[in-house]
């Protein structure tokens, strides 16, 4: 495999990500946080240095958009819950290691 097919592959795979996360609105940014150490969030803010790095100009309403698929607060409104004091609780033990 040369460097611009797993280029391509690697973005293949990040957008099958995003596909999966926009459909998966049951699934919590901070169940993830919890989980994994990101969530959509990391990746909007990830994809936000990407675009510096290289000079472009995204800003971070544009790159939420990108991740979630719509605006920030409709996703919000729509599919975000209150964390429950359980998912607080998780996220302040597991935020030393993020």
């Amino acid at each position: 495999m040369d460097d611009q097919e797993k280029l391509e592959l690697e973005a293949a795979v990040f957008r099958r990500l995003v596909e999966h996360l926009r459909a998966r609105t049951d699934v919590q940014n901070i169940d993830m946080m919890n989980l994994a150490g990101f969530c959509r969030n990391c990746l909007s803010n990830w994809y936000q240095d990407a675009a510096a790095e290289k000079g472009l100009d995204l800003d971070k309403a544009g790159a939420r958009e990108l991740v979630y698929g719509m605006p920030y607060d409709e996703w919000k409104s729509k599919y975000q819950t209150e964390a429950t004091a359980e998912q607080k609780a998780a996220f302040e033990k597991s935020n030393t290691h993020n």
